[in-house]
């Protein structure tokens, strides 16, 4: 069943029940996520060998198609997040199933952060932080606020730019999911 909160042809790209946030510190990469209506979905994973942090604001089941996707492409081109991403991201686009698929993925390894999307953006912030889904503009806008205070490490970032989002947001909670790299 699809989320009845993911947007429809014509309609903005925000997912409402899930919240992912991504952020880069200090050589470390954290990814934080949560989601409102199955408080047991993983919506953040490790990928790639363990090598690569996703996670998917969307449909879970669009999302598990895409992680194994992803995981094809990173078989693929080893080694080459932003390569198996950019291949990935043309088939979601050109392929008639996948094109229908409703979700969004923020993926990182030790190097880059990026997000993508079904119409073909492979996106990579300049300041290494990332917010995906319903709460992602509360908590990447609290993430920036945040990242430059001395004594905070990426998880410390991550976890309270999470708490600030979920204060602003009726669709973001305190259940987080923490993987880091």
């Amino acid at each position: 069943m699809s989320d009845p909160h993911s947007p429809q042809a014509g309609s903005s790209n925000t997912w409402h029940g899930t919240t992912i946030l991504a952020v880069r510190r200090d050589g470390k990469v954290v990814s934080l996520g949560q989601t409102v209506i199955k408080a047991t979905a993983r919506k953040v994973r490790r990928l790639g060998n363990g090598r690569i942090l996703g996670g998917f604001a969307g449909s879970t089941a669009d999302a598990f198609t895409l992680f194994e996707r992803l995981e094809a492409k990173l078989e693929q081109y080893p080694d080459q997040l932003t390569r198996a991403c950019v291949e990935l991201a043309k088939d979601w686009r050109t392929d008639r199933y996948l094109r229908r698929l409703e979700a969004m993925m923020a993926v990182a390894d030790a190097k880059t952060s990026l997000v993508l999307t079904g119409t073909g953006d492979v996106l990579e912030p300049d300041d290494g932080l990332i917010g995906i889904g319903s709460g992602g503009n509360y908590a990447l806008a609290a993430a920036r606020a945040l990242i430059d205070q001395p004594g905070l490490d990426a998880e410390a970032v991550a976890r309270k730019a999470m708490k600030i989002a979920a204060d602003i947001c009726v669709y973001t909670n305190t259940n987080l999911t923490v993987e880091s790299l």
